[in-house]
């Protein structure tokens, strides 16, 4: 009989969108091992979250040291941690490297690293989107030998736990939809214009739902544009942390965004989720799953608001009585 494992370490640094693709693979490892005590390394924006998920006991959120002295602290204190089996979702240079500082005894690994004993070798792991990759490397780790690998089978992350740990305060009496027209800074073109989200606004508040912009305190001159047309619009941005994002997607009609981590929390929390890729990114690789509607163009500039609309309609008709 194989021995059980009793200490088991995830690794998962970054970023939103991939950390959150990742609860499906988390609750994989928890059904595999329920009586594990499972110990996350991440980094400090996804210390909340993690701890509310059933999918760990116990967060360490150094994930990224800087410099020789912190990168030998990490080492030691995984070292310590007596790990039997390192689950490596992140498989990057940074996290394999940690598999090298184990020597010469390391645990069981689950990832790329060079010698590990579950090593992911599928040659397409590169052209695989997020939830097949990491079903994959679970399968060839053996804790989930059935695993769906084809394009599309993997299931979406489950945060149905969400609204037993959080709950947001009702926006008012109306269906609301969550506009999340934010993103990376150093990657504009992957941006809807915020003149098309603010006459989608005003479409959407027009139809008789309500309008929450959703984004950080650096997105908040996008919810001020957007107001100038929409002034009905609420301006939430720098108010909600990631629990609150995914609270708020959990009691949504529809969530409409770009391609960027808070809108991944929103479809994995449940809500129907139009989401919007340029040909900066690609959505076979890692759009949200769920009840999600996948608009593309290679500039998103271009992109008619009709269009969203359309799949506004489809996805949440309007309230009755608007």
């Amino acid at each position: 009989m194989a021995r059980e494992l009793k200490r088991i370490l995830v690794i998962k640094l970054s970023a939103l969108g991939d950390f959150v693709l990742a609860l499906a693979a988390m609750k994989k490892i928890r059904q595999a091992h329920p009586k594990a005590h499972i110990t996350l390394l991440t980094t400090p924006p996804f210390e909340a979250l993690a701890r509310m998920s059933p999918y760990v006991n116990d967060v360490d959120t150094d994930g990224r040291p800087e410099g020789f002295g912190e990168w030998m602290a990490l080492i030691g204190r995984l070292r310590r941690g007596r790990y039997d089996r390192v689950y490596d979702l992140q498989t990057s240079s940074r996290s394999s490297a940690m598999f090298l500082g184990f020597w010469p005894f390391p645990p069981q690994w689950s990832g790329i690293a060079l010698g590990c004993s579950h090593p992911h070798r599928n040659p397409r792991r590169d052209f695989m989107h997020t939830l097949e990759r990491q079903a994959d490397q679970l399968k060839a780790a053996g804790v989930w030998p059935d695993a769906p690998t084809e394009p599309g089978g993997a299931p979406p992350p489950d945060m149905s736990w969400i609204l037993q740990k959080t709950r947001p305060q009702p926006p008012g009496a109306r269906p609301y939809v969550m506009l999340i027209p934010g993103g990376s800074a150093h990657r504009p073109e992957k941006r809807w214009p915020a003149e098309a989200y603010a006459e989608l606004a005003q479409a959407l508040l027009d139809q008789g739902f309500d309008v929450l912009v959703i984004g950080g305190p650096q997105e908040t001159p996008l919810a001020r544009a957007i107001q100038r047309r929409a002034p009905q619009a609420r301006d939430l941005t720098g108010q909600t942390d990631f629990p609150r994002i995914a609270a708020l997607g959990a009691q949504a009609a529809l969530a409409v965004g770009n391609d960027t981590g808070p809108l991944h929390l929103a479809a994995a929390a449940g809500a129907p989720t139009i989401v919007l890729f340029s040909a900066a990114s690609d959505p076979d690789l890692s759009a949200p799953r769920g009840h999600v509607a996948v608009l593309r163009a290679p500039n998103l500039a271009d992109l008619p608001v009709s269009q969203v609309l359309q799949a506004a309609h489809a996805l949440a008709p309007a309230p009755v009585g608007a």
